[in-house]
């Protein structure tokens, strides 16, 4: 698959939603744009296949299942690793196991954008404290949007335009040379870091109950046959419960 200049920029555009805690365009905000299953879904939407970019999008989503970013740090970045990862994935035309083993080494590299991010914004934060001390709120509110906001654009939209318009071509190439046995070695590493995924996210799901929740739904969904729509429903219906009488008699009379 061949990515137009066009396309890029806007796959560039999609990690600016993702990486920026300001939702300019779309009440769904950082949180929701970051994540691999949503960017992925829109990247391929903007390729010409949302569901392949949504497949891809959940596999890639699932290793950072348990992402936090907690006091500012970022040890990883999967909006960059769920536009970017399905992006080269799908020019590649390679296997949603394969399309993981790409965006978590892309996901790592994200961390070097936002940290130039954090690091130039702090100068505006100081531009900001002088002009509050000359009692300039204009200058305040211009200094608080425009500048993070256009350093931001440049820093995200024009590597990661130029990373899939210039370097499709080179991983389609690359996935060619290790076509064959090394393909599949990073197909089943693509198998598990999945899992590593979904372990961190059980660690945090320790409560007391939690798992058997977990544990009833997945042997449902894997046994009873049922589609994914109508387990949803039944959780839905299972967590209201439990929360309604369980827990309101729980504590009291109160939710």
């Amino acid at each position: 698959m061949k990515i137009s200049l066009i396309q890029a920029i806007l796959i560039g555009v999609v990690y600016y939603l993702g990486i920026n805690g300001t939702p300019w365009l779309s009440l769904v905000g950082t949180h929701g744009w970051m994540r691999p299953l949503v960017n992925g879904t829109v990247v391929g939407l903007i390729l010409g296949d949302p569901v392949q970019g949504c497949i891809i999008g959940a596999a890639i989503n699932l290793p950072y299942l348990a992402f936090i970013s907690a006091g500012g740090t970022v040890a990883m970045d999967p909006a960059l690793a769920g536009t970017l990862g399905t992006a080269l994935a799908m020019a590649a035309k390679v296997e949603p196991a394969v399309a993981v083993t790409l965006a978590v080494p892309i996901g790592l590299l994200g961390t070097l954008i936002w940290v130039a991010h954090m690091t130039v914004d702090i100068t505006f934060v100081h531009m900001a404290d002088k002009a509050a001390e000359e009692g300039k709120i204009d200058r305040i509110n211009w200094l608080h949007i425009v500048p993070p906001q256009l350093f931001l654009l440049l820093i995200t939209v024009v590597p990661v335009a130029l990373a899939a318009y210039l370097g499709a071509d080179a991983v389609e190439g690359i996935v060619d040379a290790l076509s064959g046995r090394p393909l599949d070695v990073l197909s089943a590493i693509g198998g598990i870091l999945p899992a590593l995924g979904i372990a961190m996210n059980l660690r945090a799901m320790n409560g007391k109950g939690t798992l058997l929740f977990f544990t009833f739904g997945f042997m449902l969904a894997i046994y009873s046959g049922l589609p994914s729509v109508p387990i949803a429903i039944f959780a839905a219906i299972i967590g209201y419960v439990f929360t309604e009488l369980y827990l309101k008699d729980k504590n009291g009379g109160l939710a």
